[in-house]
């Protein structure tokens, strides 16, 4: 005999999504299905017949989480479509920005997760962390992007303005001394996760005062990985003939849910990926533990990665170096593409320009990547564990949430 459980919406991420389980007598997930429930957007349709530069600034408020990806993204998929090599002092501004940001969103995950994993003794001593963790890493993309939430100055062509020699010097000072907190933070999370978490019910009710032990392989799935850089994102990785694209009603085997599922359901080679911090510590450092924990542990991993990295740009940066390029904003119509490794995975842009005006656009974010994916995991173990698998991938799903064909037969959407 089988019941249904549903988290409806599951919490701790942005935006909403409904995660129904399907159990046995024991409780034990046999059928795992997961699905934004976000209404959709038509952001890609809003700068669709404007000027290329309108794009970046749009496309940004995709998300109020991850702004900088999209803003990157778009500016890499107009910079495709145009034609435009970037200056050298761009690239690294660009992935300087990028590096701050995922630290900054990584410390974000890590104060949404700490009511499951922070004993009350620790937990002043985790959200300080995360606190000066944020406040520096913000600093940077305020310093380098304009904006920390709607970076003005990531611009089609590169960056609107190098950095001061002063503002460098200020800069890495500051994120040097960030190395051992940083250090200790990923220290702190990785015991933590590894000690267990609290579980609740379906309706949050609190299952045990006691923290437990997460399962080994919890959250474990069969997906190949979807990465393409270890830190800011190469365009050549993605193959649009290896891409497909369905609607979640040939992807649901339950009818309603298809009908009430706000994403299209993206495909690589046929099949759904896992994106995300883990995909890039298997696809670059092989690290081949999978699941709940090993999704933890690659994201507290990152944080070191990351402000190593913006410390060595800082070292390397030439603050005399122009930053922006001069470029013909009519285009050719060449399809563009931007990839950049956002917090919660790949972030694909796609953008075709001609005559002056953005002729197609189209985003495939990280979360739209993982949401197939996502149910399954949570397949194999007592329902009580669902949310904490959900979780795990730090979904957004306003990031996933955009465009949907309403009639297949004359494409309104």
């Amino acid at each position: 005999m089988s019941d249904r459980k549903v988290i409806s919406p599951t919490s701790r991420q942005e935006g909403h999504a409904e995660l129904v389980m399907e159990i046995d007598d024991e409780g034990i997930v046999t059928k795992g299905r997961y699905f934004s429930i976000t209404p959709v957007r038509g952001l890609e349709k809003m700068v669709t017949g404007k000027a290329p530069e309108t794009a970046p600034v749009l496309c940004q408020r995709i998300c109020g989480v991850c702004p900088v990806p999209h803003t990157l993204a778009s500016v890499e998929a107009m910079d495709d479509s145009l034609g435009i090599e970037i200056p050298r002092a761009a690239e690294l501004m660009r992935e300087l920005i990028i590096s701050a940001s995922n630290l900054n969103s990584h410390a974000i995950h890590h104060f949404l997760i700490a009511t499951d994993f922070v004993p009350d003794e620790l937990f002043k001593t985790a959200v300080n962390s995360v606190e000066t963790i944020r406040k520096n890493a913000q600093y940077v993309v305020d310093m380098c992007a304009g904006e920390g939430i709607h970076p003005s100055d990531i611009r089609i062509g590169g960056v609107a303005n190098n950095l001061s020699e002063l503002a460098r010097r200020k800069l890495y000072a500051r994120l040097s001394a960030l190395v051992p907190v940083v250090d200790n933070h990923i220290e702190l999370i990785c015991n933590l996760v590894a000690d267990g978490a609290l579980v609740k019910d379906v309706d949050g009710t609190l299952l045990s005062d006691e923290r437990e032990v997460i399962p080994k392989g919890l959250g474990a799935i069969d997906a190949p990985v979807f990465a393409s850089d270890r830190i800011y994102g190469k365009r050549d990785f993605f193959d649009l003939d290896r891409f497909t694209e369905i609607v979640p009603e040939a992807w649901y085997d339950d009818p309603e849910i298809g009908k009430r599922c706000c994403t299209s359901v993206p495909l690589y080679d046929g099949l759904a990926v896992e994106t995300g911090p883990r995909a890039r510590a298997d696809a670059f450092f092989n690290y081949k533990e999978k699941g709940v924990v090993a999704q933890h542990v690659a994201r507290a991993r990152e944080m070191r990665m990351y402000l190593s990295r913006a410390i060595a740009i800082l070292d390397e940066l030439d603050t005399s170096a122009a930053t922006l390029a001069d470029f013909d904003p009519r285009g050719t119509g060449k399809l563009g593409i931007g990839v950049i490794e956002a917090p919660r995975g790949t972030d694909i842009h796609m953008a075709q320009v001609k005559d002056g005006k953005t002729q197609f656009y189209s985003a495939l974010v990280p979360t739209t990547w993982n949401i197939p994916t996502m149910g399954p995991a949570t397949e194999g173990f007592h329902y009580k564990w669902g949310a904490h698998v959900i979780r795990a991938y730090d979904p957004c799903l306003s990031c996933a949430t955009h465009v949907m064909v309403v009639d297949d037969e004359d494409k309104v959407s």
